[in-house]
């Protein structure tokens, strides 16, 4: 086995080696035979689907229960207001600037880490490593067309920037395409049924209707009207307007009961979800993994930000080295104490686990 001190540094290496490498969402090719190479030059034996590279512990046992580590290897892309190269690992100190440092490389290094520590150990549950692609774009080779070729799995542990606290609910998102319909006429005539007008009404209720079940984590569902578009020329009443709306869901609704809700309530506007697959998520705080989790120190919470649990139908808590409210931002980064400090608690949270 590595020395643990060893295992840092080398994570702390390949999180450089993938800042450096450009791994857009649905560009992640080199990343995937990089993290490939990493597992298979530590002693995995790592197997690749598109650009989701995992590997399970050699001590699989299907009588046992199977816990996945999972983060993602892709990026958003950076932006004009950087002032570091945001494809060059830069270290000053303990600062590690890059992008994708924070959201999610350091929770991905951490965890992969964290599977090699074990993998010459004799533990009581299967282990899955899976460092997986398209989280930024929620694409469909994500960890969710992945999950379909692993053996089943029993708890989810997903690498994200938390600060190492734990988040044990997380909001589901349904974004809608909406149209109020009304009927053209000439605008000086005053003649037709202006669908702006029509849309008012609905954009109203979007304001002020509220769902019943309000969640002790996550609060409460929340829609917001995003964009609006009406009319071709000044003279003529439009005869539609259609409207995007982002539909925050809490754990309470399942995304087909918030749908049908909104159809129900709006009979005059079609109304059409994009996806309904992006699920809200939550485990208990009695679950053995939120209950260690606790003994170690962690905080609980419910995050309003999504992630690969949105794929997950099983329990999973989100949980990795790094700050939110870096990622996406210029001059994204990571300290490596943050690094180390995940290491150890994923280590931690493993140690002597049972279900």
């Amino acid at each position: 086995m590595l020395e643990l001190s060893v295992l840092k540094q080398k994570a702390v290496d390949l999180l450089c080696t993938l800042i450096e490498t450009q791994s857009f969402s649905s560009e992640e090719h080199e990343t995937a035979e990089i993290i490939f190479n990493f597992l298979k030059e530590n002693g995995a034996e790592p197997k690749r689907q598109d650009n989701n590279v995992y590997a399970i512990h050699p001590g699989f046992d299907e009588s046992k229960k199977t816990i996945l580590l999972n983060s993602h290897h892709d990026t958003v892309k950076f932006g004009s207001s950087w002032t570091y190269n945001a494809l060059q690992a830069t270290i000053e100190g303990d600062r590690l600037t890059g992008l994708g440092s924070n959201d999610a490389g350091a929770s991905a290094v951490s965890l992969l880490a964290t599977f090699i520590n074990y993998l010459n150990e004799d533990i009581p549950f299967n282990l899955i490593v899976a460092i997986t692609a398209e989280e930024e774009s929620s694409g469909k080779l994500n960890v969710g067309s992945l999950l379909p070729s692993l053996p089943k799995i029993d708890l989810g542990i997903v690498g994200e920037p938390t600060k190492m606290d734990m988040a044990i609910a997380e909001r589901g998102l349904i974004v809608f395409d909406v149209i109020a319909k009304g009927k053209t006429g000439h605008a000086a005539r005053e003649e037709g049924v202006n669908a702006i007008y029509e849309a008012l009404e609905v954009i109203n209720w979007f304001k002020e209707f509220q769902f019943d079940k309000v969640s002790d984590m996550l609060g409460p569902v929340k829609t917001t009207v995003t964009q609006i578009n009406a009319g071709k020329q000044h003279n003529v009443v439009p005869d539609e307007c259609t409207m995007v709306v982002d539909c925050r869901v809490n754990e309470m609704y399942t995304n087909e009961e918030v749908a049908d809700i909104i159809k129900t309530a709006l009979p005059n506007a079609e109304v059409k979800p994009r996806s309904l697959r992006l699920n809200s998520s939550r485990i208990s705080i009695d679950h053995p993994i939120v209950q260690k989790g606790i003994s170690l120190g962690c905080s609980t919470y419910g995050s309003p930000t999504m992630s690969d649990q949105t794929m997950m139908a099983f329990d999973t808590i989100k949980i990795g080295p790094g700050d939110s409210a870096r990622s996406h931002t210029p001059d994204e980064y990571i300290l490596i104490s943050e690094i180390e400090h995940g290491i150890d608690r994923y280590i931690k949270l493993l140690k002597d686990f049972n279900f």
